[in-house]
């Protein structure tokens, strides 16, 4: 008890004495400042009178204010009396921090007490006495109170503001002050940089305070960057709207000051720190929307818009060359600083994505003295071949595993990652994603001809975008590590990711058996499962998304190697990583096993119209951010949607790798094979829907089967009108096509044809249903137009045309009878897709030729999960060939005009023709085919971009310009027919399956083989019937070996004539005659030597006379080829 009291007793003691210290401090300052003699004493003596007093004051105390306000007003009046010596340097210190703390701890709620006049012009005065002792964060707090808190007085001064913000950046610049340079000073120098940078320009009202143009040209740039680089780990301690002012800022100045390689490094930091607040405000209009996102302000949204702008993009490379000190070992780290920046603007900025790339394309190196600037392309390109990952995955697949895999694990510290080369790695990957971002962009923009001189010897004349073509060899190289990192991705996933497969222990044979057949599988939660970490430290940047980036990119190069070969045969297949031998039954197994789990195809075709279906294109984010708060959750909904459905493409991912490899990288195996699987798919399928594969075997169950009604498999056609009959009465089957189908034929006298449906009717219905509907006569509005090469695609402007109709017989666009309309139009489109499936689902060859970029689409409407967007169609130059070479050449002639392309007075608008024959009869049902009438044209103007009749085009926008014209005329103006005819294709033939060829052989699949008919493998599986049918001893017949004899003879154009003669196609199916459905028949007409032969293609058969000579065979034959002799149903 006494040892407390004792103690007590001492802290009282301490406690008085401390206050008669603080007392007597207090009246020593109050002495000093009173003291009306201070000035007039000598320097010295004022300093050591000042020390002696040990200035101490309380920024609370409202007294000490008022006297330190007094004695300001004095030191500013006598302050050209004073000399100031060494002896200044710690009174006039603590005087600065004095001050400032005054106006932080008292300013703020008491502005009108503080004399901030007086206070600022002290600032400027002791700012350039004393710059190294005043703290840079202090002083800028003091004058961020002094902006936010003396403006609501009448007594502000935003001149007096201006020079204190000013006084202690000059007199600590290394640009402005002619001190020497010392590690002491620059120390300084860079405290009051970084207290300028975190506590002053984080704030939202100094651009109204300061001239920021004035201030710019006094900023030392280099040390402001350094100072906010080196504290980006503050970012956390400001708020979301500091840290947006911060950047703008930066922006500004770093706008009118010299950018090197620190400066891409700080504001890619800076951006992808705010890129989430950047994108959802950037486009919020509060006219408009009622979200709670505010809009940015004017100075911001103009700042980081200015990100994006030519010039700031294009001279990025020039950038980080022009660094001080930069080298050529640098190299690595500036192109990896330039990949993070470009990556986050493209995040950040997703609608001028195109823009970024063009301007980034259009930038190049100033490094090649002998040869002027190194495109973008080429210099991306040379730093990722110099990578190890890049050198590592082209070696060996497997490599990928282990340079994707650590990126996965949160765990590991980020000084263990730079310890063990993660860093570096991840480095590495950004350069290589930029890298695909534009040679993607380029892919889109490069003709064949440019594209494939890469490899000829460079000119001064050459556009930028020849002189941006990769060589041959580096094409191939390329290729081979993209085939490389996509087989591991899709074949290893599992384990780059850590989830092990669930059949691993069991195999694919876990899901079929009696425990597991009828449980569904067991998933993660939504929220454990949708969200995957970053790749290479890049938010936004998954490895779904290097998938889907790496798939997009290697199917555009196989794409132009379909068209021209420039690879060597063989150099597209990854066979040597397969077990060949069972390879088609493993692909089998895993379609099952995706049945099993229940999986739906999900067709990413081109969406339609939404009064008649959907017209909005749901990739159009400019109809999704920043309209409406009801968009914006549609918006969100839709990504959750598609996260749940990436999360489960994930999970079919760890059991059916081979399937996801053929429908997203089917060129990795050869196609006789694919074509395998897709009839084994086929005949699955109608085993599992029939019970049958034989289609007369099904009829006769079904006949048997008294509960079911076969009459809606069966229809009645008049010849006169096969497609309209055909229409109205098989268009509600929808999926039921694929079953097997009876016709009867009625002739133009109304009489119904003799024949029994075996087959050969059907097939007869089937090429006489195309041969009506993609005629140019057919009195139907052209659903489809062909090309100078006859080839086809779906007439663009035939809704147009469609609409025109409606409007001259007096209807409106809210009429029943105009929707109706528009519907049963796009409905004729789909029904044409079921028909040309079911003849690629049953096996009949029709000669049917279609454009290239509309088989394009059919083969890019499978992909999948990840790479469901980049393995969509995309327009291109290339593709506009088939669709208008009159067109493709004009926007050639526009890409590489040398000079000024405002010679051309364009702006971002296209004139879409719309030719009109036909108005539809007023009394008729709107459904009904208009009549016949008079051919008359119009044009209609239409904007490729908002506003886009303002928007000139330019030598630099015109790449730009050409990839709009491209995307119009070959997606938007056909979208409707298009997806319309997909989905009906998609009905009977899955999408999945279709992914698995490219365009060519689509077209070979539905008309079969363009290679020499195999007149030994005709001969092999050919039927005899009457006298020709072979006897016992297995012998033909004699006219029957001069047939064959005579197509021996013939040219392969002549055997293809025969061919088509008697099948109504001139090529051989692709796995050889056997497929053939009917099978190739001949029989006996007759011994006349004169008689002609004649055939009935519903059934292949040619009805042969019995010529008893070689040369009259060969002659009658051919003959009748020309003629296009004799036809009837047998």
């Amino acid at each position: 008890m006494q040892s407390h009291m004792r103690s007590t007793s001492a802290y009282s003691d301490n406690v008085n004495a401390s206050g008669r210290q603080r007392q007597r401090r207090y009246n020593g300052f109050g002495e000093v400042i009173e003291d009306d003699q201070w000035p007039k004493i000598d320097g010295e003596k004022s300093g050591m009178l000042w020390s002696r007093s040990k200035v101490f004051a309380s920024p609370s105390e409202q007294s000490d204010i008022e006297r330190l306000s007094r004695f300001t007003e004095k030191f500013l009046t006598h302050r050209s009396r004073v000399r100031f010596s060494e002896t200044w340097i710690t009174p006039l210190t603590m005087f600065a921090r004095l001050m400032i703390r005054a106006i932080i701890e008292f300013g703020a709620d008491n502005p009108t007490l503080i004399p901030f006049d007086h206070f600022l012009d002290l600032f400027i005065d002791l700012a350039y006495i004393i710059p190294d002792r005043i703290s840079g964060s202090d002083y800028y707090k003091a004058l961020l109170v002094a902006v936010n808190s003396w403006c609501k007085t009448s007594s502000y001064s935003a001149r007096r503001v201006e020079k204190a913000v000013i006084a202690l950046l000059e007199s600590n610049s290394a640009s402005t002050t002619p001190r020497r340079i010392t590690k002491s000073n620059y120390k300084a120098a860079y405290s009051v940089y970084t207290g300028f940078a975190w506590g002053f320009l984080s704030s939202s009202n100094i651009s109204s305070a300061i001239d920021l143009n004035k201030l710019s040209g006094l900023v030392d740039f280099l040390t402001l960057t350094k100072a906010i680089g080196d504290g980006i780990s503050r970012l956390s301690v400001l708020s979301r709207q500091e840290v947006l002012w911060l950047l703008a800022h930066y922006i500004y100045f770093g706008r009118r000051s010299s950018r090197g390689a620190p400066y891409v490094e700080v504001i890619s930091k800076l951006v992808s720190y705010c890129a989430a607040d950047i994108e959802s405000r950037m486009h919020v209009s509060k006219r408009f929307d009622t979200s709670d996102e505010e809009p940015l302000p004017h100075f911001l949204k103009e700042q980081f818009l200015s990100l994006i702008d030519q010039d700031s993009v294009a001279r990025l490379i020039n950038f980080l060359e022009d660094s001080p000190g930069s080298t050529e070992s640098d190299a690595p780290q500036h192109a990896s600083s330039l990949a993070t920046y470009v990556l986050t603007l493209l995040r950040v900025f997703p609608r001028r994505a195109d823009d970024i790339r063009m301007w980034l394309f259009m930038g190049g190196s100033r490094k090649q003295p002998d040869r002027g600037r190194l495109p973008a392309v080429k210099f991306f390109y040379e730093s990722i071949r110099r990578s190890a990952v890049f050198r590592s995955i082209s070696r060996e697949p497997k490599e990928s595993i282990h340079l994707l895999k650590p990126d996965f694990d949160p765990q590991i510290p980020t000084s263990k990652k730079l310890e063990n080369g993660m860093e570096t790695r991840a480095q590495e990957w950004r350069v290589i994603l930029l890298f695909m971002e534009l040679y993607k962009f380029v892919l889109m923009i490069m003709d064949d001809e440019e594209f494939l001189s890469g490899s000829l010897p460079a000119n001064e004349g050459q556009s930028w975008t020849r002189q941006s073509a990769l060589p041959i060899d580096q094409i191939a190289e390329l290729v081979k590590f993209l085939k490389h990192l996509a087989f591991s991705m899709y074949w290893n996933g599992p384990e780059i990711t850590g989830i092990q497969k669930e059949q691993s222990q069991d195999g694919l044979s876990h899901y079929f058996s009696a425990k597991t057949q009828h449980r569904p599988i067991q998933h993660a939660a939504p929220s454990e499962r949708n969200v995957e970490p970053a790749l290479a430290g890049m938010p936004g940047m998954t490895l779904s998304h290097l998938k889907g980036m790496v798939t997009g990119l290697l199917r555009m190069l196989y794409e132009r190697d379909s068209r021209r070969k420039f690879l060597p045969t063989g150099h597209w297949l990854m066979t040597q990583y397969f077990e060949m031998e069972r390879f088609i039954a493993a692909v089998v197994e895993e379609e099952e096993a995706k049945k099993t789990i229940g999986d739906s195809d999900a067709q990413s075709q081109e969406v339609v119209d939404s009064q008649y279906e959907e017209e909005e294109d749901d990739d159009d984010e400019e109809n999704l951010i920043g309209t409406s708060r009801t968009q914006r959750l549609k918006h969100a909904e839709r990504l959750r949607e598609k996260q749940q459905q990436m999360a489960r493409k994930r999970d079919l991912d760890l059991i059916t790798p081979r399937l996801e490899i053929m429908q997203n990288m089917p060129f990795f195996i050869p196609f006789a094979t694919r074509v395998q699987i897709f009839r084994q798919f086929v005949r699955n399928e109608q085993r599992e829907r029939r019970g049958y594969e034989d289609p007369d075997d099904w009829r006769f169950a079904m006949m048997q089967a008294h509960a079911h009604d076969m009459s809606k498999h069966k229809a009645t056609v008049r010849r006169e009108s096969i497609f309209d009959d055909a229409f109205e009465q098989f268009y509600a089957l929808n999926e039921g096509l694929k079953e097997p189908i009876q016709i009867k034929f009625v002739d133009k006298f109304g009489t119904e044809e003799e024949g029994i449906d075996g087959g050969g009717v059907t097939k007869e219905f089937l090429t006489s249903v195309t041969s009506e509907a993609f005629s140019s006569n057919s009195d139907n509005l052209d659903l489809f137009i062909e090309n100078d090469q006859h080839l086809l695609f779906p007439n663009p402007s035939a809704i147009d045309e469609r609409r025109d109709l409606l409007t001259q017989a007096g209807l409106r666009e809210s009429d029943p009878e105009w929707t109706e309309s528009i519907r049963d139009l796009l409905r004729r489109y789909e029904f044409l897709g079921r028909i040309i499936g079911k003849c690629m689902y049953e096996g009949i060859l029709v000669d049917v030729p279609f454009a290239g970029f509309f088989l394009l689409k059919w083969a890019l409407t499978g992909g999948s999960g990840a790479a469901s967007r980049e393995t969509s169609y995309r327009a291109n130059l290339n593709d506009l060939r088939d669709l208008d070479e009159g067109l493709y050449q004009g926007l050639l002639q526009l890409k590489n005009h040398p000079d000024n392309v405002d010679d051309f007075s364009l702006n971002f608008t296209i004139e879409d023709a719309i030719e009109q024959r036909r108005r539809p009869d007023p009394s008729t049902t709107s459904t009904s085919p208009p009549a016949p009438e008079s051919s008359r044209n119009r044009t209609v103007t239409r904007e490729l971009r908002p506003n886009g009749a303002s928007i000139s085009v330019t030598n630099e926008n015109r790449l730009v310009y050409i990839s709009l014209v491209a995307r119009h005329r070959l997606q938007h103006q056909p979208r409707l027919q298009t997806s319309a005819f997909l989905r009906g294709l998609g009905t009977i033939v899955s999408p999945a399956w279709l992914s698995m060829f490219n365009q060519s052989e689509l077209q070979t699949l539905i008309s079969g083989s363009r290679t020499e008919i195999d007149v030994a493998d005709l001969r092999r599986n050919t039927q005899y019937g009457g006298v020709y049918a072979l006897g016992d001893d297995g012998i033909e017949h004699p006219t029957v070996q001069h047939f064959w004899k005579a197509l021996e003879l013939m040219g392969d154009g002549d055997r293809r004539k025969v061919l088509k003669f008697v099948t109504s196609t001139p090529r051989a199916p692709l796995l050889g005659f056997d497929q053939l459905n009917p099978r190739f028949s001949i029989r006996d007409s007759g011994s006349d030597q004169r008689r002609l032969p004649t055939t009935s293609t519903c059934v292949n058969l040619l009805k042969l006379p019995i010529y008893r000579s070689l040369g009259v065979l060969k002659e009658r034959l051919l003959y009748s080829v020309n003629a296009g002799a004799g036809f009837n149903l047998s």
